[in-house]
C-alpha cells in the first residue's frame, strides 16, 4: 500500500516528511510527493514520477520548501498511470484543499460527474482528487467552513476503503485525517503532531502513539491532538507504546513480509471485488466488454506463469462451470511457442502480477497479432502488460514484497471469479436467484479469509513436526486439484523440500510408487461431489505408510478418522473454496520455512518479476 505522512509543529515538515518517506519506501510505490504550507496558509505542492531521491533532490531534501506544516505521500497506482500529475497530495478547486490518500473510492466516478456537472475541473486521472474536490465544495457550500462537517459529509457520500492526510488552506497549522479500512497513525513528536500510515515513518520521533479507529477523525496542531466521529463529538483514546525495532516496524510487527502480506489477503480481496459490485451486480465497464461482446465469446485461453499459471487452472473450473465457456490454460513460454491455434471470437487472458513477466508478454502480444482480444490481469498499474492489453482488470493488490506470492494470487483468483460470475449471467447459464448468492458469496471471501488466519498455532506445529521431510506431495481433484499446484510450489520454493502435486485420481496412474513410510501426502477435500473419490485416494496413500494432511471445510469431521492432521475453513460456493483453502497451504509452507532456519522472503535463485526468459 502506500504510505501517507503528516507533521504540523515548530520544526521545518519537509525535511520530516521526506524522512519519514523514506522508512516506507520497503511499501513500494511510483511516485512522490509533498504538500507544506506556508505561515499565510497557501500550500506548496511538489510531486514527481520515480524514486523518492527525485523528490529529494528537487527540494534540497526538503530544505528548499519552507514551512511547519504538512503531508507527504509515497503513490502506488490504482486509478490513473504512474506520472507526475496523478502523484499524491491533489489540490482542490482554488487549491484551498490539499489531500493525500491511502485505498481505493469505489463510486468516485459517479461523485466525479456530478462534480464535472457542478462546474469543477480535474488535472489528474485519480480517485483521490475527487475526495479532494469533494471535502472544498462541502466546506464551501453545506458547511460553510466548518472543516470536521466538510469532512464528515464526505464519508457519508465516499464508499470504499481510505486514510485521509487533508490541509485547508484557510487554517494554518493544522492537519485533519480520516480512515475507513486503512490505517492510520498519530503521535506527539517532541517538535510537534506527527501522523502516519505505518509504524516506522514516526519511530524516529516518538514511540507513543494513537491508533485512529474506523470513521474516525483526527485532528492535529503543533499542541494538540482531538479524535471526533461522524457527529463531530469529541471521541477519547488512550496512548500505545511501540515496542518494535525499526525492522520490525517495516514489517508490521511480523517476522517476514510474506506473513505480513499472508494476513493482507482479506484487505486486499476485497479491494479487488468491492469496488465492481454495485447494488448487487457486477460491473466490468472498465473492460468495456459489453454484454454483446460476452456473448459472442467462444473460448478462453488463460495464460500465466508460476502462481498465475495455477490461477488460470483454478479458473477453467469456475468458468467452464459457471458460464460453460471451454477454456484453455497454458503456461506462456509453452504458449508463446507452440504455435496455437487460436479460434475467431475468443478471448485471452493474461495473468501476472507485475505486469512484465516476459513470457506473459510475449503471449499476449502473440495472441494480439493473430487478432485475439486480450485482458490482462495484473497488479502494476501502467505496467508493459496492462498498457498493451486491449483491457486491464488491476487487482489492487498493494505492493507484494516477499518472493512467494500469497496476496497477488488471492486477488488474481477473485478477478477471475469476478470475470467468470458476469459472464454466467450475460450467457444466460445463472439465473438471478445463484447469481445474486454468487455475487454474495464474492462479497463474503475476505470475512472467511480473515476466519481461515485466526489458526496459525496449530499449523505452525505441525510445520514443525515435518520441517526434516524429504518429500511431500499434494493431490486432490477438480478446483482441488489446482489448489494442489499452488500449496507445493509455496512449499518448495521456500522450504526446498521436494514436493510435487497430482491430481488425485492420477495416483494410481505411477505416483503412489513413490510413497514410502511417514511420507506427507497433503490432501484437498473441499468439492463436496468429489470428497469420497478423493477420500479413497487418501486412503490409498495412508495404506502404503503416508501420514495425511487433510485441508476440507468445516463440518467434514468424518477425515479425522483417516487423516492425522485437519485444517477446517469456512464454506463458501465450491467454485470459490480456493481462496480459503489456500491460506492453510501458505501458512505450512512458511512454517516449515521459519523451522528451518531459512530466508522466507528471498528464497535462493528466485526473483520477484521474472523478466527474462
Amino acid at each position: 500500500m502506500c504510505g501517507i505522512v503528516g507533521f504540523t509543529g515548530a520544526a521545518q515538515a519537509a525535511p520530516i516528511l521526506l524522512d519519514g518517506l523514506a522508512r516506507l519506501e520497503y511499501r513500494g510505490y511510483d511516485s512522490a510527493g509533498i504538500a507544506v504550507q506556508a505561515e499565510n496558509g497557501r500550500i506548496e505542492v511538489v510531486k514527481a514520477k520515480g524514486r523518492l531521491k527525485v523528490l529529494q533532490q528537487m527540494t534540497d531534501d526538503g530544505h528548499a520548501v519552507k514551512g511547519v506544516c504538512g503531508i507527504g505521500h509515497t503513490r502506488w497506482a490504482t486509478h490513473g498511470e504512474p506520472s507526475t500529475r496523478n502523484a499524491h497530495p491533489h489540490y482542490s478547486r482554488e487549491e484551498k484543499v490539499a489531500v493525500v490518500h491511502n485505498g481505493i473510492i469505489e463510486n468516485y466516478q459517479e461523485l466525479k460527474e456530478r462534480l464535472l456537472k457542478k462546474g469543477y475541473t480535474f488535472a489528474s486521472q485519480t480517485d483521490t482528487e475527487v475526495v479532494a474536490q469533494l471535502i472544498y465544495h462541502y466546506y464551501t457550500h453545506e458547511e460553510q467552513g466548518d472543516a470536521l462537517g466538510a469532512i464528515a459529509h464526505m464519508m457519508l457520500r465516499v464508499r470504499g476503503s481510505y486514510a485521509l492526510a487533508i490541509l485547508f488552506a484557510d487554517q494554518p497549522g493544522t492537519i485533519y485525517a480520516v480512515r475507513k479500512d486503512s490505517p492510520l497513525i498519530v503521535g506527539r513528536a517532541e517538535d510537534g503532531g506527527i501522523l502516519a500510515s505505518d509504524v516506522p515513518a514516526m519511530l524516529k520521533y516518538t514511540r507513543t502513539v494513537y491508533y485512529i479507529d474506523d470513521l474516525e477523525i483526527a485532528r492535529l496542531t503543533g499542541d494538540t491532538i482531538e479524535f471526533f466521529n461522524t457527529e463531530k463529538e469529541p471521541v477519547a483514546h488512550e496512548a500505545v507504546t511501540v515496542e518494535w525495532d525499526a525492522a520490525a516496524a517495516e514489517k508490521g510487527g511480523y517476522e517476514h513480509f510474506m506473513m505480513k502480506e499472508i494476513h493482507e489477503q482479506p484487505a486486499a480481496v476485497r479491494d479487488t471485488v468491492s469496488p465492481r459490485i454495485k447494488d448487487g451486480r457486477i460491473d466490468l465497464s472498465e473492460l468495456a466488454l459489453d454484454e454483446g461482446a460476452i456473448q459472442k465469446v467462444r473460448r478462453l485461453y488463460i495464460i500465466g506463469c508460476g502462481s498465475a499459471y495455477h490461477v488460470g487452472v483454478a479458473a477453467r473450473y469456475v468458468f467452464e462451470k459457471l458460464a460453460r465457456l471451454p477454456v484453455e490454460v497454458d503456461v506462456a513460454s509453452e504458449f508463446r511457442y507452440r504455435d496455437p491455434v487460436l479460434e475467431p471470437d475468443s478471448l485471452a487472458i493474461v495473468i501476472s502480477q507485475s505486469g512484465e513477466t516476459a513470457d506473459s508478454l510475449a503471449a499476449l502480444r502473440g495472441c494480439k497479432a493473430r487478432g485475439v482480444r486480450t485482458v490482462g490481469i495484473v497488479n502494476v498499474v501502467g505496467s508493459s502488460i496492462a498498457r498493451e492489453a486491449d483491457a486491464t482488470l488491476y487487482t489492487w493488490a498493494g505492493p507484494e514484497i516477499a518472493v512467494a506470492t500469497t496476496k497477488a494470487y488471492s486477488t488474481q483468483l477473485a478477478a477471475c471469479y469476478l470475470l467468470a460470475t458476469e459472464f454466467g449471467r450475460v450467457r444466460g447459464v445463472l439465473g438471478e436467484e445463484r447469481y445474486a448468492a454468487l455475487v454474495a458469496e464474492l462479497q463474503a471471501l475476505p470475512e472467511k479469509i480473515e476466519k481461515t488466519l485466526q489458526q496459525p498455532e496449530r499449523i505452525q506445529w505441525f510445520a514443525n513436526q515435518y520441517a526434516g521431510a524429504r518429500d511431500v506431495y499434494f493431490i486432490g481433484r477438480g478446483l482441488d486439484y489446482a489448489l494442489a499446484l499452488e500449496g507445493s510450489l509455496k512449499f518448495k520454493e521456500i522450504s526446498y523440500i521436494h514436493s510435487e502435486a497430482f491430481a488425485a485420481g492420477e495416483m494410481k496412474h505411477g505416483p503412489i510408487s513413490l510413497i514410502e513410510k511417514d511420507t506427507l501426502v497433503v490432501g484437498a477435500l473441499t468439492q463436496p461431489d468429489l470428497y469420497e473419490k478423493t477420500v479413497s485416494n487418501l486412503v490409498e496413500a495412508k495404506s502404503r505408510g503416508a501420514f495425511l494432511m487433510g485441508v476440507t471445510t468445516y463440518g467434514n469431521y468424518a477425515l479425522e478418522d483417516i487423516a492425522g492432521f485437519t485444517v477446517y475453513v469456512p464454506g463458501t460456493d465450491p467454485c470459490f473454496a480456493t481462496s480459503l483453502s489456500v491460506v492453510p497451504l501458505q501458512l505450512l509452507a512458511y512454517y516449515v520455512s521459519c523451522a528451518k532456519g531459512l530466508d522466507v522472503d528471498k528464497p535462493r535463485n528466485l526473483a520477484k518479476s521474472v523478466t527474462v526468459e
